[in-house]
């Protein structure tokens, strides 16, 4: 048999896939109603999305489990809100 050393490798077979297509479709569902990547462009983004993150996992927390726009889970939103506030933080330490 082959050897194939993979111990220091990124473990992305580890993520579910419906999570990573979740947040595709909350991507998908943003770029019809406003336009792709419009949410790169929103001024003062860490206040905004840590604001939405929050709305999206309190609706959660009071049982809530879908968005009435999208109806797609709170979770997937907050999700993808955490993915913006963590592209404006590398983008950031970066300019």
């Amino acid at each position: 048999m082959g050897k194939k050393t993979d111990n220091d490798k990124n473990r992305l077979d580890l993520i579910d896939p419906l999570f990573i297509i979740g947040i595709g479709k909350v991507l998908t569902f943003g770029a019809k109603k406003y336009k792709p990547n419009n949410w790169q462009t929103l001024k003062d983004p860490l206040d905004r999305y840590y604001g939405a993150t929050m709305r999206h996992l309190l609706a959660w927390r009071d049982s809530k489990a879908f968005d009435g726009q999208s109806r797609l889970s709170h979770l997937l939103h907050a999700a993808t809100n955490l993915m913006f506030l963590y592209w404006f933080e590398r983008k950031e330490k970066n300019d």
